[in-house]
Protein backbone atom coordinates (compact mmCIF):
# COMPACT_ATOMS: atom_id res chain seq x y z
CA UNK A 1 0.00 0.00 0.00
CA UNK A 2 3.12 2.28 0.29
CA UNK A 3 5.32 3.12 -2.48
CA UNK A 4 8.94 2.24 -2.38
CA UNK A 5 11.52 3.89 -1.21
CA UNK A 6 12.12 6.54 -3.98
CA UNK A 7 8.99 7.74 -4.82
CA UNK A 8 7.85 7.53 -1.27
CA UNK A 9 10.55 10.32 -1.06
CA UNK A 10 8.61 12.15 -3.57
CA UNK A 11 5.33 11.53 -2.35
CA UNK A 12 6.26 13.30 0.96
CA UNK A 13 7.82 16.19 -0.74
CA UNK A 14 4.96 16.95 -2.55
CA UNK A 15 3.31 16.91 1.17
CA UNK A 16 5.41 19.29 2.20
CA UNK A 17 6.77 17.31 4.86
CA UNK A 18 9.92 19.05 6.33
CA UNK A 19 13.22 17.58 4.68
CA UNK A 20 14.59 17.19 8.66
CA UNK A 21 12.13 14.35 8.96
CA UNK A 22 11.90 12.56 5.56
CA UNK A 23 14.99 10.49 5.94
CA UNK A 24 13.69 8.72 9.54
CA UNK A 25 9.97 8.50 7.57
CA UNK A 26 11.79 6.56 4.33
CA UNK A 27 13.55 4.61 6.52
CA UNK A 28 10.82 3.67 9.14
CA UNK A 29 8.27 2.67 5.95
CA UNK A 30 10.19 -0.54 6.12
CA UNK A 31 8.81 -1.51 9.54
CA UNK A 32 5.32 -1.16 8.30
CA UNK A 33 5.71 -2.81 4.87
CA UNK A 34 7.75 -5.87 6.31
CA UNK A 35 4.76 -6.11 9.55
CA UNK A 36 1.81 -7.80 8.17
CA UNK A 37 0.10 -7.22 11.37
CA UNK A 38 1.09 -3.32 10.62
CA UNK A 39 -0.58 -3.91 6.88
CA UNK A 40 -3.26 -4.64 8.38
CA UNK A 41 -4.22 -2.09 10.85
CA UNK A 42 -2.83 0.05 7.80
CA UNK A 43 -5.54 -0.84 5.31
CA UNK A 44 -8.35 -0.90 7.67
CA UNK A 45 -7.09 3.17 8.54
CA UNK A 46 -7.39 3.94 5.27
CA UNK A 47 -10.36 1.97 4.41
CA UNK A 48 -12.14 4.17 6.96
CA UNK A 49 -10.45 7.63 5.64
CA UNK A 50 -11.43 7.14 1.98
CA UNK A 51 -15.02 5.47 3.09
CA UNK A 52 -17.66 7.40 1.27
CA UNK A 53 -15.30 9.70 -0.65
CA UNK A 54 -16.51 13.31 -0.85
CA UNK A 55 -19.63 12.94 1.71
CA UNK A 56 -20.04 15.67 4.20
CA UNK A 57 -19.51 13.35 7.44
CA UNK A 58 -19.24 16.19 9.61
CA UNK A 59 -16.67 14.60 11.69
CA UNK A 60 -12.73 13.33 11.78
CA UNK A 61 -12.06 10.17 11.35
CA UNK A 62 -9.70 8.46 14.68
CA UNK A 63 -6.57 7.33 13.36
CA UNK A 64 -5.56 3.89 15.06
CA UNK A 65 -2.71 3.76 17.28
CA UNK A 66 0.10 0.56 16.58
CA UNK A 67 0.16 -1.36 19.97
CA UNK A 68 3.38 -0.11 20.71
CA UNK A 69 2.31 3.50 20.79
CA UNK A 70 6.13 4.96 21.94
CA UNK A 71 8.13 4.04 19.25
CA UNK A 72 9.17 6.14 16.33
CA UNK A 73 7.06 3.81 13.84
CA UNK A 74 3.89 4.24 15.74
CA UNK A 75 4.69 8.04 15.73
CA UNK A 76 5.14 8.31 11.89
CA UNK A 77 2.02 5.45 11.48
CA UNK A 78 -0.38 8.24 10.54
CA UNK A 79 1.72 9.50 7.79
CA UNK A 80 1.47 6.41 6.34
CA UNK A 81 -1.97 6.06 6.08
CA UNK A 82 -2.55 9.27 4.54
CA UNK A 83 0.40 8.41 2.05
CA UNK A 84 -1.59 5.36 1.07
CA UNK A 85 -4.84 7.00 0.81
CA UNK A 86 -3.99 9.61 -1.46
CA UNK A 87 -4.83 7.71 -4.78
CA UNK A 88 -7.76 7.83 -3.57
CA UNK A 89 -8.16 11.97 -3.06
CA UNK A 90 -6.46 12.58 -5.93
CA UNK A 91 -9.18 10.57 -7.86
CA UNK A 92 -11.54 12.71 -6.25
CA UNK A 93 -10.09 15.85 -7.11
CA UNK A 94 -9.96 14.71 -10.55
CA UNK A 95 -13.25 13.62 -10.77
CA UNK A 96 -14.84 17.08 -9.65
CA UNK A 97 -12.31 19.05 -11.52
CA UNK A 98 -10.28 20.27 -8.83
CA UNK A 99 -7.20 22.44 -9.85
CA UNK A 100 -4.14 20.04 -9.27
CA UNK A 101 -2.32 23.03 -7.64
CA UNK A 102 -5.63 23.03 -5.03
CA UNK A 103 -5.09 19.79 -4.42
CA UNK A 104 -1.61 19.96 -3.67
CA UNK A 105 -1.64 23.05 -1.57
CA UNK A 106 -4.81 22.07 0.37
CA UNK A 107 -2.56 18.21 1.34
CA UNK A 108 0.42 20.10 2.15
CA UNK A 109 -1.52 20.53 5.66
CA UNK A 110 0.04 16.94 6.24
CA UNK A 111 3.56 18.39 6.26
CA UNK A 112 2.50 21.39 8.24
CA UNK A 113 1.03 18.64 11.13
CA UNK A 114 4.43 17.67 10.84
CA UNK A 115 6.03 20.35 11.63
CA UNK A 116 3.46 21.25 14.53
CA UNK A 117 5.16 17.82 16.03
CA UNK A 118 8.75 18.52 16.06
CA UNK A 119 7.81 21.89 17.39
CA UNK A 120 5.75 20.68 20.30
CA UNK A 121 7.65 17.34 21.14
CA UNK A 122 11.26 17.60 18.94
CA UNK A 123 10.87 14.90 17.44
CA UNK A 124 9.87 13.51 13.98
CA UNK A 125 6.05 12.77 14.15
CA UNK A 126 1.99 13.76 12.97
CA UNK A 127 0.14 15.71 15.24
CA UNK A 128 -3.32 15.93 15.79
CA UNK A 129 -4.09 13.06 12.41
CA UNK A 130 -7.92 12.91 12.96
CA UNK A 131 -7.86 16.72 11.45
CA UNK A 132 -6.29 15.72 8.02
CA UNK A 133 -8.83 13.12 8.06
CA UNK A 134 -11.34 15.88 6.19
CA UNK A 135 -8.42 16.89 3.49
CA UNK A 136 -8.15 13.70 2.60
CA UNK A 137 -11.82 13.12 2.09
CA UNK A 138 -12.64 16.05 0.40
CA UNK A 139 -14.23 18.16 2.66
CA UNK A 140 -11.86 20.75 3.22
CA UNK A 141 -9.69 22.79 0.63
CA UNK A 142 -7.00 25.50 1.47
CA UNK A 143 -7.58 28.49 -1.04
CA UNK A 144 -5.25 31.15 -0.47
CA UNK A 145 -4.78 32.01 3.16
CA UNK A 146 -7.49 30.09 4.65
CA UNK A 147 -9.14 26.92 5.19
CA UNK A 148 -12.74 26.09 3.79
CA UNK A 149 -14.87 23.40 4.88
CA UNK A 150 -17.73 21.77 3.61
CA UNK A 151 -19.97 21.37 6.77
CA UNK A 152 -23.37 22.00 7.89
CA UNK A 153 -24.45 25.33 10.73
CA UNK A 154 -24.72 23.89 14.27
CA UNK A 155 -27.67 24.64 16.51
CA UNK A 156 -26.08 27.30 17.93
CA UNK A 157 -24.39 29.36 15.06
CA UNK A 158 -28.26 28.04 13.07
CA UNK A 159 -29.94 29.82 15.76
CA UNK A 160 -28.13 33.10 15.71
CA UNK A 161 -28.47 33.00 11.94
CA UNK A 162 -32.10 32.47 11.72
CA UNK A 163 -33.09 35.71 14.56
CA UNK A 164 -31.44 37.69 11.56
CA UNK A 165 -34.04 36.56 9.39
CA UNK A 166 -32.25 34.67 7.37
CA UNK A 167 -33.41 31.20 5.50
CA UNK A 168 -31.23 28.97 6.76
CA UNK A 169 -31.51 26.76 9.81
CA UNK A 170 -29.40 24.46 12.08
CA UNK A 171 -27.86 21.38 10.19
CA UNK A 172 -27.69 23.45 6.56
CA UNK A 173 -24.99 23.88 4.71
CA UNK A 174 -22.22 26.16 5.77
CA UNK A 175 -18.82 26.93 5.05
CA UNK A 176 -16.70 26.20 8.12
CA UNK A 177 -13.43 28.94 7.89
CA UNK A 178 -10.58 27.75 9.38
CA UNK A 179 -7.44 29.91 9.38
CA UNK A 180 -4.19 27.60 9.81
CA UNK A 181 -0.54 28.41 11.13
CA UNK A 182 2.31 28.98 9.57
CA UNK A 183 0.80 31.13 6.73
CA UNK A 184 1.49 34.58 7.35
CA UNK A 185 -0.03 37.39 8.52
CA UNK A 186 -3.82 37.46 8.66
CA UNK A 187 -4.46 40.64 6.30
CA UNK A 188 -8.14 41.59 5.51
CA UNK A 189 -6.64 41.31 1.92
CA UNK A 190 -5.05 37.79 2.10
CA UNK A 191 -8.87 37.26 3.59
CA UNK A 192 -10.77 38.95 1.06
CA UNK A 193 -8.57 37.01 -1.48
CA UNK A 194 -9.34 33.87 0.36
CA UNK A 195 -13.21 34.25 0.35
CA UNK A 196 -13.60 34.88 -3.55
CA UNK A 197 -11.58 32.12 -4.27
CA UNK A 198 -13.86 30.70 -1.86
CA UNK A 199 -17.25 31.47 -3.71
CA UNK A 200 -15.77 30.53 -7.41
CA UNK A 201 -14.17 26.93 -5.96
CA UNK A 202 -17.28 25.63 -4.04
CA UNK A 203 -19.85 26.83 -6.98
CA UNK A 204 -17.58 25.31 -10.16
CA UNK A 205 -16.14 22.48 -8.24
CA UNK A 206 -19.54 21.00 -5.63
CA UNK A 207 -22.49 23.04 -7.86
CA UNK A 208 -25.17 20.83 -6.28
CA UNK A 209 -24.29 22.22 -2.23
CA UNK A 210 -25.08 26.04 -2.05
CA UNK A 211 -22.99 28.04 1.02
CA UNK A 212 -24.91 31.25 1.53
CA UNK A 213 -23.17 31.48 4.88
CA UNK A 214 -19.26 31.11 6.30
CA UNK A 215 -19.02 29.88 10.06
CA UNK A 216 -16.21 29.73 12.40
CA UNK A 217 -15.76 28.56 15.70
CA UNK A 218 -12.46 29.18 16.89
CA UNK A 219 -10.24 31.10 20.14
CA UNK A 220 -10.10 34.25 17.52
CA UNK A 221 -13.67 34.74 17.92
CA UNK A 222 -13.38 35.33 21.51
CA UNK A 223 -14.91 39.00 21.66
CA UNK A 224 -12.29 39.72 24.96
CA UNK A 225 -9.85 40.45 22.23
CA UNK A 226 -10.91 43.73 20.90
CA UNK A 227 -10.67 44.72 24.55
CA UNK A 228 -6.64 43.75 24.58
CA UNK A 229 -5.72 44.07 20.52
CA UNK A 230 -5.35 47.31 18.71
CA UNK A 231 -8.38 48.30 16.67
CA UNK A 232 -6.60 48.27 13.45
CA UNK A 233 -4.96 44.65 14.31
CA UNK A 234 -5.28 41.73 11.83
CA UNK A 235 -7.44 39.78 14.54
CA UNK A 236 -9.84 42.32 15.31
CA UNK A 237 -10.48 43.29 11.61
CA UNK A 238 -11.19 39.30 10.96
CA UNK A 239 -13.39 38.94 14.09
CA UNK A 240 -15.32 42.34 13.06
CA UNK A 241 -16.59 40.38 9.39
CA UNK A 242 -18.83 38.07 11.87
CA UNK A 243 -21.94 38.34 13.66
CA UNK A 244 -21.35 36.35 16.80
CA UNK A 245 -23.72 33.97 17.99
CA UNK A 246 -25.52 34.75 20.77
CA UNK A 247 -23.99 33.57 23.94
CA UNK A 248 -26.15 31.14 26.22
CA UNK A 249 -28.91 32.61 28.49
CA UNK A 250 -29.18 33.10 32.06
CA UNK A 251 -30.57 30.06 32.58
CA UNK A 252 -28.73 27.94 30.10
CA UNK A 253 -25.83 29.04 31.41
CA UNK A 254 -26.66 27.70 34.44
CA UNK A 255 -27.56 24.56 33.51
CA UNK A 256 -24.53 24.23 31.34
CA UNK A 257 -22.13 26.27 31.73
CA UNK A 258 -19.75 27.39 29.11
CA UNK A 259 -15.94 25.73 29.49
CA UNK A 260 -13.37 28.03 29.60
CA UNK A 261 -10.68 27.23 27.32
CA UNK A 262 -7.60 28.74 28.51
CA UNK A 263 -5.06 26.96 26.94
CA UNK A 264 -6.39 27.40 23.64
CA UNK A 265 -4.60 30.62 22.74
CA UNK A 266 -1.71 29.81 24.68
CA UNK A 267 -1.28 26.38 22.00
CA UNK A 268 -1.22 28.73 18.76
CA UNK A 269 0.03 31.87 20.09
CA UNK A 270 3.16 29.71 21.93
CA UNK A 271 3.34 26.04 20.03
CA UNK A 272 3.04 24.91 23.49
CA UNK A 273 1.43 24.30 26.50
CA UNK A 274 3.95 22.57 28.73
CA UNK A 275 6.10 25.78 29.87
CA UNK A 276 4.68 27.89 32.80
CA UNK A 277 2.63 30.69 31.63
CA UNK A 278 5.14 33.40 33.55
CA UNK A 279 8.36 31.51 31.44
CA UNK A 280 6.76 32.42 27.83
CA UNK A 281 7.86 35.19 25.81
CA UNK A 282 6.47 38.90 25.98
CA UNK A 283 7.74 39.65 22.41
CA UNK A 284 3.99 40.40 20.61
CA UNK A 285 0.86 42.57 21.38
CA UNK A 286 -0.81 39.04 21.16
CA UNK A 287 1.51 37.52 23.28
CA UNK A 288 1.24 40.37 25.71
CA UNK A 289 -2.44 40.18 25.66
CA UNK A 290 -2.97 36.47 26.01
CA UNK A 291 -0.55 36.31 29.17
CA UNK A 292 -1.73 39.28 30.69
CA UNK A 293 -5.43 38.27 29.93
CA UNK A 294 -4.93 34.62 32.18
CA UNK A 295 -2.68 36.46 34.82
CA UNK A 296 -5.20 38.78 35.83
CA UNK A 297 -7.55 36.16 36.53
CA UNK A 298 -9.57 35.98 33.37
CA UNK A 299 -10.43 32.96 31.02
CA UNK A 300 -10.38 32.58 27.17
CA UNK A 301 -13.47 31.03 25.24
CA UNK A 302 -14.02 29.76 21.92
CA UNK A 303 -16.31 31.64 19.97
CA UNK A 304 -18.38 31.26 17.17
CA UNK A 305 -19.89 33.73 14.61
CA UNK A 306 -21.13 33.35 10.42
CA UNK A 307 -21.53 35.85 7.73
CA UNK A 308 -22.93 36.29 4.81
CA UNK A 309 -21.25 35.08 1.47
Amino acid sequence: MLPNTDELTDVLLDLAVPHQDIDEAVRLSRRVTSDTDVLRILEKAVADVVQDMGRIRGTTVDIPALPDASTATARFFPLYVFVAALPHIRAHHRERGIPDEVGRRTLADVGRCVAWYRRWHGTGGLLIPQWLTLHFHGELYQLGRLQFQRSRVDERTGASIAAAGLPQRPQDLGLAVHVPDFMGPLTPQAVERSLALARTFFARHYPEETYSVATCESWLLDPQLKRRLPKDSNIVRFQERFHLAHPPTASEAREAPEAPEDMEPVRFVFGTTDVPLDQLPRRTVLERAVLDHLREGGHWYVGRGWFEL
